[in-house]
């Protein structure tokens, strides 16, 4: 347990103390109806939203404790102490020890503090199987709830703070899609691309991003999410290009299309659809309308244009907080159909209107947009067209 003096508490905290306060009461809110008298969070974006905690070791059991009433209660790796009394405001900080089970060092925390109710999130991605029959031997005695989706749903609408780490996250996203389409000509390599991309985004002020860059080129750039692997780039070739900054681990994505020389026909009319049907989900948003007007939008520009089958996916996902595999929040909220909650002023969003020709090529263009009053705020204003090079 860490001294309530600590010197080091909150030194690196992203967001004042009493940003973190007011998360943690509407946490504490949302928790009363399950009769539980904690929540215990694993995920890391979860934890990082409610206290801060924020490290390159998540791979490693971390526990966020949030009681009822009173102050939350963070279990980490020894090593990784330092970083969680410097990352967060918290005063009550526990350790495991390497060598230690965290599943036992968990059980000794949640005794210690008398819960016997406890609610706990079943879909995290860093429980695994064995890990949570471990967890469930630990806590044989606790009454274990379903406190899935409770952090998640108060995640989608952010503050102005957060606000403000993704317009950053923004402006890094356009110097970086703006330096990887300089750096597109023919006899230079996908690295070089995603080097120019990667550098540009840091220079600006980037820290680590949640997931890879994606750049691939020529029939590589019809692949979904293919990312650089030494290929020379030619003279005809489309390039695929689309990367998510961070700021104070807060993300915005961007995507651009580039082609070498002049495109074809069928490229050319595929990007014009693209950017039609971009507008129509932009126009769509706006506070009240469901999360699937803006896909409904888009797809009714594709499937009019003839184009139905090469899109076949959501229009946008939410997008804020990560932590790698995902840059996206896009298991939280997604623009598509069948999505009934509405938009509100203050969610945000990445809208990657792509169409693609299988193993062939891919065009389009995204934004991440913030909803606001009115409609919403584009984070970028990078030319939508196709870069022609």
């Amino acid at each position: 347990m860490t001294a309530p003096d600590d010197p080091l508490r909150g030194r690196e905290a992203v967001f004042p103390a009493a940003e973190f306060r007011g998360r943690i009461a509407r946490l504490q809110r949302r928790l009363e109806p399950l009769s539980a008298e904690a929540l215990m969070l694993t995920g890391p974006e979860n934890i990082f939203w409610a206290c801060g905690r924020q490290t390159a070791g998540y791979f490693a059991f971390q526990a966020l404790i949030v009681p009822l009433t009173g102050d939350p209660t963070l279990l980490v790796r020894r090593l990784e102490l330092t970083g969680a009394r410097t990352a967060t405001w918290l005063r009550d900080i526990r350790i495991w020890e390497d060598g230690e089970d965290p599943a036992q060092a968990l059980g000794a925390v949640i005794a210690d503090l008398g819960i016997r109710r406890l609610a706990v999130e079943r879909d995290g991605w860093f429980v695994s199987m064995a890990l949570a029959d471990r967890l469930a031997r630990a806590l044989e005695g606790v009454t274990i709830l379903d406190g899935s989706g409770l952090a998640e749903a108060l995640r989608v609408v952010k503050s102005p703070a957060e606000l403000s780490a993704i317009r950053h996250a923004g402006r890094y996203a356009q110097a970086a899609i703006r330096a990887a389409i300089d750096a597109c000509r023919a006899g230079t390599s996908e690295n070089d691309v995603a080097a120019a991309m990667v550098s540009a985004a840091i220079s600006a002020g980037s820290e680590a991003m949640a997931m890879e860059p994606l750049v691939s080129s020529g029939p590589r750039s019809g692949i979904p999410h293919a990312t650089w692997r030494r290929r020379i780039l030619q003279e005809g070739d489309g390039v695929f290009l689309e990367l998510a900054a961070s700021h104070d681990r807060y993300h915005a994505a961007l995507m651009r299309s580039v082609w070498l020389g002049p495109p074809p026909d069928e490229a050319r009319d595929m990007m014009a659809t693209a950017l039609r049907a971009l507008d129509a989900a932009l126009a769509a948003m706006r506070p009240g309308a469901p999360c699937s007007a803006p896909h409904q939008a888009a797809q009714a520009v594709v499937d009019a244009a003839g184009h139905a089958q090469a899109f076949r996916k959501r229009i946008g996902y939410s997008i804020g907080t990560a932590f790698a595999p995902d840059w996206g929040e896009g298991g939280i909220l997604s623009l598509f159909t069948g999505v009934g909650r509405e938009l509100e002023p203050g969610m945000v969003f990445h809208l990657p209107m792509t169409l693609r020709r299988y193993g062939a090529f891919t065009v389009g263009a995204s934004e991440t947009v913030i909803v606001t009053e009115t409609g919403v705020e584009p984070l970028s204003d990078l030319p939508r067209d196709m870069a022609l090079r």
